[in-house]
């Protein structure tokens, strides 16, 4: 839904470099002509260096073991890439080591939701072949004549109720890059001096 009204306001301003500086699963990114300068960033290194795998042609297991999941959880730095793949496709709704997803059974029948995991990655990364990845904080960066689009933490979803994320700092810092660039966020709520161009009902 956003993503025609974000490629028509680059195309009026000239605007040929897109930019996320929070990449998560590349969900919009990996839709955006790659007649663009594409960089991704995140503040999770192991998904940064998941993606650089992938365009490697590192290709994951049909299916890591609850011991292997266990191992890559204790041992994430022994290799960054696998703990990105497993930390995020082998999870219970692609939650960061938010539990063991592996074959289950359900109403439908036996299913490996770790080979749908990997078929999904491995079909996106295609698009996702001359993409920049770099690991970083949103905070630490700074851009002129770009187009950015933030997918930042929502305010009051479980993984940030303890205030990890300071959503003042965040629409600050984003002020601050609209006077340069073409800025747009997704969020539930945003303050009143933040422009909404496009809604739903959830």
């Amino acid at each position: 839904h956003i993503l025609p009204i974000m490629l028509e306001e680059a195309e009026k301003n000239g605007i040929t470099t897109w930019i996320e500086p929070f990449i998560g699963g590349c969900n919009m990114i990996d839709k955006v002509p790659n007649t663009f300068k594409r960089i991704g960033y995140d503040l999770n290194e192991y998904i940064i260096e998941m993606f650089k795998a992938l365009q490697q042609e590192f290709v994951p297991k049909d299916l890591y073991t609850k011991e292997e999941y266990g191992y890559v959880k204790n041992n994430k730095d022994e290799n960054k890439a696998l703990t990105g793949y497993v930390g995020i496709n082998c999870s219970y709704s692609g939650k960061w080591f938010g539990g063991y997803a592996g074959i289950t059974k359900t109403k439908g029948g036996i299913r490996n939701y770790q080979e749908e995991a990997k078929r999904n990655v491995l079909k996106q990364i295609e698009k996702l072949q001359d993409v920049e990845f770099i690991s970083a904080s949103y905070d630490t960066l700074s851009f002129k004549d770009c187009l950015l689009y933030l997918d930042p933490p929502y305010k009051g979803t479980t993984e940030y109720k303890d205030g990890g994320f300071d959503h003042d700092k965040f629409f600050d810092w984003c002020r601050e890059q609209a006077k340069d660039n073409i800025v747009f966020v997704s969020e539930y709520e945003a303050p009143e001096d933040f422009v909404c161009v496009w809604q739903q009902e959830v």
